[in-house]
């Protein structure tokens, strides 16, 4: 499966911190996922990440948690391509939307 998330955390930032930002919560979340070993991609409003359901979603709880930190709420935007027996599909998928788009130019 691949997971497209978003976590943000509201309800009131840690002392010493820019209160418009989110940028270290989010890095603490991507740093999670990064760890994990799982295939992976960041964007500017989204992360992905590819595996088995079990494995994925405990590492988006566990981001979830990493961003706790950061106040007193988190919110999750998750999106899910179930797909079983299929991988390789985070890169599959663009790879194939670029090559439509080639042979139709």
């Amino acid at each position: 499966m691949i997971v497209a998330f978003s976590l943000s955390p509201s309800g009131g930032a840690p002392a010493g911190s820019e209160p418009d930002s989110v940028h270290d919560a989010v890095a603490a979340a991507v740093r999670v996922v990064r760890d994990s070993g799982l295939p992976n991609r960041t964007s500017s409003m989204f992360t992905e990440i590819e595996g088995e359901w079990d494995e994925v979603m405990a590492v988006v709880k566990a981001a979830a948690e990493a961003v706790g930190a950061y106040g007193s709420r988190v919110s999750l935007v998750l999106k899910a391509d179930i797909r079983p027996g299929h991988s390789g599909e985070l890169d599959g998928k663009v790879e194939r939307l670029e090559r439509a788009l080639r042979d139709r130019s």
